[in-house]
């Protein structure tokens, strides 16, 4: 994996005003830039749940950008699990449910 550290796996969720926002689609955007692997996706709570692999230097940078959000977002918290196992995940997706 790039990034210059150790593969680790994040497991994320975003509260505040972050659905109806764009948020899934500046999470996709972001996470494609820093080359990770992972899926998006909004709960049923108003949460948005973001699973990420990688480099752990590039998810540490995705998680700053998980709470400052999209212009019209106001993202209140962001729960962090980390596991240092990634799962293999290819690509990075938004699975609508």
């Amino acid at each position: 994996m790039s990034g210059g550290s150790e593969a680790a796996r994040l497991h994320a969720f975003a509260s505040g005003m972050v659905q109806g926002v764009f948020y899934r689609r500046f999470v996709l955007h972001e996470a494609g830039k820093l080359g990770l692997s992972g899926t998006v996706k909004n709960l049923s709570d108003g949460r948005v749940e973001v699973i990420a692999e990688g480099g752990r230097e590039l998810l540490d940078v995705l998680v700053a950008r998980l709470r400052e959000g999209p212009p019209g977002a106001s993202v209140n918290e962001v729960a962090l699990v980390w596991d240092e196992e990634p799962e293999g995940l290819a690509g990075f997706n938004i699975v609508h449910v």
